[in-house]
């Protein structure tokens, strides 16, 4: 099983965090090593996957928190195990509860506060960015669990880079034109770096924030790509944990 860690985050030890590839369990086309009910897998498969996923984590699957993904600006407390409902990010400050996201493509984000010891999970696809979802979640955490942007690191998750990633005149006027290039009559978005300017914009270190160049739609042995593979794209999952033993 091939799964991709965040050296600024393996920092902690009480921090569990992965995402999840296209390799494992020796699964093969179209769908890999999925983590999605809803792409039209196997379902019985797709557990299997998961399930194998987080016990390679060390995570009990009773400790896992989902979302139903709307690509929306919306940012739900999580305090219980289990569906949380619908939104595009979840914060906790409880421990031994892992928030998941959902991804193909789209930009996934995770914090923790190492000092006030919350974690969050942020998916943001183009919809989200243009609501800045990112920036949205770390308002939350300034303003109601008392983060401080000192105590805050950051791990950005694999998405498709802004050369593979066209899209619509109607898109593109949607965004600062440093995010854009127009090239030959195309559009192309620069999602990921978007977010990670959310993040220094808010006066987090540079140095305290991870940023992955992996290109989704590029890295076709490596990772689920919904643009370049369409109906039959596969999800990863990326997984982000704080552990208290004494809870």
């Amino acid at each position: 099983m091939k799964i991709i860690k965040s050296s600024i985050l393996a920092k902690f030890t009480e921090v569990i965090f992965g995402f999840s590839t296209k390799i494992g369990l020796n699964r093969n086309s179209p769908y890999y090593f999925n983590m999605s009910f809803n792409v039209g897998d196997d379902n019985f498969i797709v557990a299997e996957n998961r399930e194998a996923f987080f016990k390679e984590l060390n995570v009990n699957k009773e400790e896992v928190c989902f979302q139903k993904q709307i690509h929306s600006d919306i940012i739900t407390y999580v305090d219980r195990r289990g569906n949380c409902g619908d939104s595009d990010a979840l914060i906790t400050d409880k421990p031994n509860l892992a928030l998941t996201i959902s991804s193909a493509d789209c930009t996934p984000v995770f914090i923790y506060d190492s000092l006030n010891k919350i974690v969050a999970a942020i998916h943001s696809g183009w919809r989200g960015t243009q609501q800045k979802i990112t920036l949205k979640t770390l308002n939350k955490l300034f303003g109601e669990f008392n983060s401080k942007p000192e105590n805050l690191f950051v791990f950005i998750g694999p998405s498709i880079s802004k050369k593979n990633y066209e899209v619509g005149l109607e898109v593109a006027r949607l965004f600062d034109n440093k995010y854009v290039k127009e090239s030959n009559g195309k559009y192309y978005l620069d999602v990921s770096k978007n977010n990670y300017d959310m993040l220094v914009e808010s006066n987090i270190p540079v140095t305290q924030i991870e940023y992955s160049n992996l290109c989704t739609f590029e890295e076709s042995e490596l990772l689920h790509s919904y643009r370049r593979d369409g109906a039959i794209s596969g999800r990863a999952l990326g997984l982000i944990y704080w552990r208290d033993d004494a809870y």
